[in-house]
Parts: structure tokens; C-alpha cells; sequence
């Protein structure tokens, strides 16, 4: 049996997500655009949640196209509003909206949304070296930077924890902790 991240349970979800994605550098904006709308709608909910609702929220935001996403009518909004599979919060519905229309202006101002995000930390993840689980941060100054630019743009649920877990998802942070086999070499 592998040993993992304290926080990963016995589901195979969730083990699959530590074991495969979590804290993988990611560069691609389609992707990246993925994880920031799921870590939208998981502020304030637990992630698996919002797991083992990825594949509906990906039917219900056509395959996570931002370029669709951006153009949706108000029409579409309400069949979201309507849609038991994904999160229904209005608010939330609203920003994955805004923050389409906002991470296609992040592609024309740097070129793409990853040129953008990874130059936060100098295009390469951040490895923590967490041997505890109380070494683990909710947020960093990196995080409280993002945010603030971010929140500054018009985007929308995208607090400092929010982006942190954001950051740790698409790899920019790398956290895994000592017992886990994922553990960075270099750390040992």
C-alpha cells in the first residue's frame, strides 16, 4: 500500500487526483483554466466534492472551453442554475463566466494565461519540503499576491486560499509531505 498526503482518503478518486495530478506542473491554458474554475467552485467546500463532480461540471461547461464559457447567454446561465450535477450557486455560475471572459484578456496582455500564472514563481514550482501536516499553508505571500492582481482584473472567487490550492493543483507549489511517496527527492 502507497503511503500518501495526509489529507488524501480511501477514495479512489481522490487517490487517483494525489497520485497523478496534484502538484504535476501544468503550462497548458486549457488545463489551467480547468483547475481555476473548479477551485472556484470549491471555495468553501470540501475538494472532494467538487471531485466527484468534475465530469458533470465539465459536460455542463462544454469541456471547460473558456472561449464558449466567455459567450454564454443568459439562457445558459439558468440551465446551469438548473443543472443538480454541478455546483448551483449563482454567484459561482456568474464568475466562471467573468473569469472566462477575464483569463482570455490575461492571454492577449502576456501571450497566454501560463506565461501569466507561472511567473509568479519564476516558471518553476516552489518545493516546500513539508514533513508535517501542520507545515502545510492554507495560503502564502505568493498566493496573497495573486489574489490581490487577480481580484484587481474583476475575477471572482479568488482568494488567497483559493489560489494557493489553485497553485498546489496545477503544480506551481509543490507540498507533498515526507511519508508521501510522492515526496520530492531533493527533500529527503
Amino acid at each position: 500500500m502507497k503511503n500518501r498526503c495526509f489529507w488524501v482518503t480511501d477514495s479512489k478518486i481522490y487517490q487517483e487526483y494525489h497520485d497523478h495530478e496534484w502538484g504535476v506542473p501544468v503550462f497548458d491554458d486549457a488545463i489551467l483554466f480547468e483547475f481555476l474554475l473548479l477551485e472556484t467552485f470549491q471555495a468553501g467546500l470540501n475538494w472532494l466534492t467538487i471531485l466527484n463532480k468534475r465530469e458533470n461540471f465539465r459536460k455542463a461547461f462544454d469541456d471547460f472551453d473558456y472561449q464558449k464559457i466567455a459567450t454564454y447567454s443568459e439562457s445558459k446561465y439558468q440551465e446551469l442554475l438548473q443543472n443538480e450535477g454541478i455546483i448551483r450557486n449563482r454567484l459561482k455560475i456568474q464568475s466562471a463566466i467573468t473569469n472566462a471572459q477575464l483569463f482570455m484578456e490575461i492571454q492577449e496582455e502576456f501571450g497566454s494565461f501560463s506565461s501569466f500564472i507561472w511567473s509568479y514563481v519564476d516558471g518553476k514550482p516552489i518545493v516546500n519540503c513539508c514533513h508535517q501536516r501542520e507545515e502545510v499553508p492554507a495560503k502564502n505571500i505568493i498566493s496573497d499576491k495573486i489574489s490581490k492582481d487577480l481580484k484587481k482584473r474583476g475575477f471572482k472567487f479568488v482568494g488567497s486560499t483559493v489560489m494557493y490550492a489553485f497553485m498546489q493543483a496545477v503544480g506551481m507549489v509543490n507540498d507533498h509531505t515526507r511519508n508521501c511517496f510522492k515526496f520530492h527527492d531533493s527533500c529527503k
